[in-house]
């Protein structure tokens, strides 16, 4: 039951991480052990100590956090916002474990990177650490997104996407072919590609999703890069060159699908 009490470490962390922590022992079910860390932000992030022995003071280094432990957050997010849903107030970190698949652990390893937010003993107040889970994924505001791509995927996309979501949102939907411009998907008009870098600049457009064929799809993250793109998920099952400082978060359904065929065993012959 949620609000369960006596979980201890609650409080925040007893030590510090380190910097290229790939994830607490008993992680979650995603393979997701050795990714390159990130820094903290939001309030309340957890600093480091700063410079050598000797060196003039300053403010204290971000703690650096692995992108897996980034990519946790919005897990955490979904299973507390489906509990406030609930009417439950107080969550411990072996509710959440139990809600996503991580180890409690795990769980309170990950939040430690960005300061306490329970109280040893009663757990997390749910409305409290979705208010800073919110602002520490940046999603305490609207995120424009642009799809590039309106072809079977794209329009899937687009249509899960705004009938579902109201703070990551598709605000611009871009196609090279002509019998699409001006269709509407979930009331948002397919422009045309010649559009893009116009658009995105005036919406102040950052996130992006490629959906093109793998031909096209390296040119169009050129082109989103320059008209200011800093993030991109890339459906198109090609790796993308981009400059430092650009994300690209890459989903290949074919490979997925042929790695989950590792698991399926056919039945042994009879007769």
């Amino acid at each position: 039951m949620p609000g369960t009490a006596g979980d201890p470490g609650e409080a925040g962390p007893a030590a510090r991480p380190a910097a290229d922590d790939p994830g607490a022992a008993g992680g979650g079910p995603h393979g997701d052990a050795g990714e390159t860390p990130a820094r903290a932000s939001g309030p309340g992030a957890a600093g480091t100590p700063g410079g050598d022995a000797g060196s003039p003071a300053g403010p204290p280094e971000p703690a650096r956090v692995p992108d897996v432990a980034i990519r946790r957050l919005p897990v955490y997010l979904r299973a507390l916002e489906e509990l406030r849903a609930e009417d439950h107030e107080i969550v411990s970190s072996a509710d959440l474990a139990a809600r996503t698949g991580y180890s409690s652990e795990q769980i309170r390893k990950d939040l430690a990177y960005f300061g306490a937010f329970g109280t040893r003993g009663v757990g997390y107040r749910i409305d409290v650490l979705v208010d800073r889970l919110r602002h520490i994924l940046g999603l305490d505001r609207e995120v424009p997104i642009a799809l590039v791509g309106a072809g079977h995927l794209g329009t899937a996309l687009a249509r899960y996407n705004r009938t579902r979501h109201r703070d990551v949102r598709i605000v611009a939907i871009f196609d090279s072919d002509p019998r699409r411009i001006g269709d509407e998907i979930e009331g948002l008009a397919i422009q045309p590609a010649d559009a893009m870098e116009a658009t995105i600049r005036q919406a102040g457009i950052k996130l992006a999703v490629i959906a093109v064929p793998a031909a096209a799809a390296q040119q169009v993250a050129r082109r989103l890069v320059a008209a200011g793109v800093e993030a991109i998920l890339n459906f198109a099952p090609v790796t993308l060159q981009v400059p430092p400082g650009v994300v690209v978060q890459n989903i290949d359904l074919t490979l997925e699908l042929q790695s989950l065929a590792y698991y399926i065993r056919p039945e042994p012959a009879t007769g």
